[in-house]
């Protein structure tokens, strides 16, 4: 599991998630920042700094929200 980067994060990009990251798996894209699930190592300390609440656990995610793990597998070419 891994942690997933939602809606709220679209045009507001504020990127503090990407400063904290121990394993610098967050990266920008052009809308978002994208968490890569292949290198996170779960820690939270993204989660913990985001301002507008756009990150959570992959188990945590809606049924909605599946759109943006594919959207950061495609971003960082995971199959």
């Amino acid at each position: 599991m891994s942690f997933v980067i939602l809606s709220p994060c679209i045009g507001e990009k504020a990127g503090e998630c990407a400063e904290v990251c121990p394993v610098d798996c967050i990266e920008e894209g052009d809308d978002q920042y994208f968490i890569n699930p292949d290198i996170c190592i779960d820690c939270g300390a993204c989660q913990g700094v985001c301002p507008v609440d756009a990150i959570v656990e992959e188990y945590e995610m809606s049924k909605e929200d599946e759109p943006f793990l594919k959207k950061a597998e495609a971003f960082f070419g995971i199959d």
